[in-house]
């Protein structure tokens, strides 16, 4: 059998890859992958179809069914940014998403690409009277809050290079929600307070203004501890937890005085300014290993989330944010995903929260950058290990 799609001609019996008529060596199983892919295009190819066809039914790891799809990407010429050609189907599995012509016939029609899911922005009041923004998305499935964090924007996210993959693997399957934190986005950019237990109310509005049922919930840096603090406050609300380079203690809570400054000392010389050192500097900081239009993209959605003045006093409240005392009456199963070069938040944090949490799992992401971008091997990784937690 011989399958040709995109640039791309598979010769299975003759265990040949070819791009643009040249020949291109693969590993066995991602050679098998492709095929399988191939040949069940344009319908799903399920994790546990995977496991059967190239490893026999061997019970294999997250990690290494991410690396197989990863290489068949980038021997295609795809990534998990893009994915222009091979799909994943968080919890499901994967397909190939290009027409597919095999031995000279046409396979059944091509599915379309991931388009962006219809949205729905609503307000909600918080304890305080400062008003959140918060969004849903998809229709069908579990729901899956994405908790507010610094440098977002509802309307905005769906178009940047950083967010918008993101979003659209969080919520593939899913009914997902998200919201502005206090000071940011859509959300009222002058509150009386940016504490702690003000972020914490605002989660339990936007939580309560969605459903009473329990949620599973994504947090990511600051909205770690929010989430964190709202779970030992209400066990009920919250089913599961997965936490992206979160911490305990904020930078000035944990001492560190001096990077708290520096932090906002960059802020204020260049938020939001395109062509700026020091805004340059701030995302590299953020994303050391991003592409260069990852890293732009980031310096875009800071002018869009904040203005300086309100960027600076977000930062320096989530300097004072602690949790270290509470960590123990969380009950909730928690999975703490840590970037083991993490610049922003250092990966002692996330283990602080592994040995005080009694339901906790961690795993380390083989990266640098504290915002996993979809360029970065660990971005697939990270959702992977997400997505078999959730379905717990």
């Amino acid at each position: 059998m011989i399958y040709q799609f995109a640039d791309a001609e598979l010769d299975v019996a003759g265990h040949r890859f070819l791009r643009n008529g040249q020949e291109v060596h693969v590993e066995p199983q991602v050679f098998d992958l492709i095929a399988a892919l191939a040949r069940e295009a344009p319908n799903l190819l399920s994790y546990d179809a995977m496991i059967a066809e190239i490893w026999n039914g061997r019970i294999v790891s997250d990690t290494t069914l991410s690396a197989r799809i990863s290489a068949a990407r980038a021997a295609l010429g795809d990534n998990g940014r893009t994915q222009a050609i091979i799909r994943t189907v968080p919890r499901r599995g994967v397909q190939m998403v290009v027409p597919v012509l095999s031995d000279g016939a046409a396979a059944p029609s091509e599915q379309p690409a991931a388009a962006t899911p219809r949205q729905v922005i609503r307000y909600v009041t918080s304890t305080d009277g400062t008003s959140i923004a918060y969004a849903r998305s998809g229709e069908d499935g579990p729901k899956l809050v994405r908790a507010g964090h610094w440098i977002s924007h509802l309307e905005h996210d769906w178009t940047n290079p950083v967010w918008r993959p993101l979003l659209l693997r969080l919520g593939a399957g899913r009914r997902l929600i998200r919201f502005d934190p206090r000071g940011s986005g859509l959300s009222d950019r002058k509150p009386s307070s940016m504490d702690l237990e003000a972020s914490v109310d605002d989660l339990h509005a936007v939580l309560d203004a969605t459903g009473p049922e329990p949620v599973d919930v994504v947090a990511v840096s600051q909205s770690a501890p929010v989430a964190l603090a709202h779970a030992a406050r209400y066990p009920d609300r919250i089913r599961r937890l997965v936490l992206v380079n979160g911490f305990a203690q904020g930078s000035t809570a944990r001492g560190d005085a001096a990077g708290t400054e520096t932090m906002l000392s960059m802020i204020r010389a260049g938020w939001g300014t395109p062509g700026s050192p020091f805004v340059k500097a701030f995302a590299t900081l953020f994303l050391p290993q991003g592409t260069s239009e990852e890293v732009d993209g980031l310096v875009e959605m800071q002018a869009l989330s904040a203005d300086s003045e309100g960027a600076a006093i977000l930062r320096e409240a989530i300097g004072r944010f602690d949790v270290s005392d509470i960590l123990g009456q969380v009950t909730a199963p928690v999975l703490i995903l840590s970037s083991e070069g993490d610049a922003i938040h250092p990966p002692a944090q996330s283990r602080l929260l592994a040995q005080r949490l009694p339901n906790a799992e961690f795993k380390s992401l083989p990266t640098s950058n504290h915002v996993v971008a979809p360029s970065d091997p660990a971005f697939e990784v990270m959702l992977d290990a997400s997505d078999a937690f959730l379905r717990g």
